[in-house]
C-alpha cells in the first residue's frame, strides 16, 4: 500500500505509536536527570559526547535553516533530505545524550572544582550567568521533551504525504525544534568550561 493511501484506521495507530514514543522519551530522560545511572557501562569513558552532541545540535540546526530555505524556494526533494538529515542528527544526539547521562556524573553550572557541590564561592563567582544558564537550560528541556511529538507526527504527515496537515503542524513545530537545537549549543558553550 503506498503512504498516499493510509486508511484512518492506520492513521490512528501511526499516532499512537508516536504518543507513546513521545511519553517514553521524556520519562527515559527524566530518569536519568534524576536517577545517578554514573558508570554503569563501566569503565567506558563517554567524555567526549558532550563535544559530539554540541556539533549534532549544530548540524541540526544548519540542516533546519537550509531546508526551510529549500522549503520556501519551492525545491521540495532538498528540502526533504536536508529534514530527514535534521531527524537522523537529533536522533543520533538523543542516543548519545542518554548514553553520556547513563554514565557520566552531572556537571554543575560553576562547579570549578569538580567536586558536584556548589560552594558560596562558586556561586558568587558564577553570578546571574548561572540564572541565564538555568533559563537557558530549563527552557531548552521542556520544549525538547514538548517538540519530540510535533516532530514525529510532522515527519509522519510528510511521509504519508498529508502536506496540508504538515504544512499546519510545521508552523509551530519548525521554530521550537529549531530553538532547541540552538540553546543546545549554547548550553555546552555555557557549560563546557566545567567539564573535567
Amino acid at each position: 500500500m503506498a503512504l498516499q493511501e493510509i486508511a484512518p484506521k492506520q492513521d490512528k495507530q501511526y499516532l499512537a505509536a508516536i504518543g507513546i514514543i513521545s511519553v517514553l522519551i521524556p520519562i527515559v530522560v527524566a530518569l536519568l536527570l534524576f536517577v545517578p545511572q554514573t558508570g554503569k557501562l563501566g569503565d567506558i569513558d563517554v567524555s567526549i559526547l558532550p563535544h559530539i552532541n554540541a556539533l549534532l545540535n549544530s548540524a541540526t540546526a544548519a540542516c533546519l535553516v537550509v531546508a526551510y530555505f529549500f522549503i520556501k524556494n519551492r525545491n521540495e526533494e532538498m528540502h526533504r533530505r536536508l529534514m530527514m538529515a535534521a531527524f537522523v542528527l537529533s536522533s543520533l544526539f538523543l542516543v548519545s545524550y542518554v548514553v553520556y547521562h547513563f554514565q557520566a556524573p552531572s556537571t554543575k553550572f560553576g562547579d570549578t572544582n569538580g567536586d558536584g557541590i556548589l560552594s558560596e564561592i562558586e556561586l558568587a563567582e558564577a553570578g546571574i550567568m548561572r540564572g541565564i544558564y538555568l533559563f537557558i537550560l530549563l527552557t531548552h528541556i521542556l520544549l525538547a521533551a514538548v517538540v519530540v511529538p510535533f516532530v514525529l507526527v510532522a515527519f509522519y504527515f510528510a511521509l504519508s504525504r498529508q502536506i496540508s496537515r504538515h504544512k499546519k503542524i510545521v508552523k509551530f513545530t519548525f521554530p521550537i525544534w529549531l530553538y532547541v537545537a540552538v540553546t543546545g549549543v549554547i548550553v555546552y558553550l555555557m557549560i563546557s568550561p566545567y567539564y573535567l
